[in-house]
């Protein structure tokens, strides 16, 4: 039972789905790998390629997930790179995107981060595709 001004009424299943999803927060949006691979595109492809260990400036990023950070055979890394410990997953990926000087110190990445969540979400899931 509810009571709603003073009137006491049987709750009811579409009223009660109702309520809770009123007070559940938004789920995050799902993130967009064909619109992460336009953020690839736009924000990392002059520096980095998509293809297995094809060196631009920076590392190729085909298979970084899973990978220890400083670890892709044929860069020379930075000290601190190589020295981080970072292993490259969803977390440390969105991290190292949105600021990477701040992620890892020295680092010799030039960029200096991709501002929007949503746009780093999607291009961690395009990264993710990539084997």
């Amino acid at each position: 039972m509810i009571e709603v001004a003073g009137f006491r009424r049987p709750l009811r299943a579409g009223l009660a789905v109702g309520v809770i999803l009123a007070l559940t927060p938004a789920a995050p949006a799902l993130a967009d790998a064909r619109a992460g691979a336009a953020v690839f595109k736009r924000d990392c492809a002059v520096c980095h390629s998509a293809r297995r260990n094809e060196i631009v400036v920076g590392p190729s990023l085909a298979g970084v997930v899973g990978r220890r950070a400083g670890a892709a055979a044929a860069f020379p890394y930075s000290a601190a790179m190589k020295a981080s410990g970072a292993v490259w997953n969803a977390e440390s990926l969105e991290a190292f995107i949105a600021a990477p000087r701040k992620a890892i110190p020295r680092t010799n990445m030039a960029s200096p981060g991709v501002a929007d969540p949503g746009q780093r979400r999607d291009l961690v899931a395009y990264l993710t595709t990539l084997k």
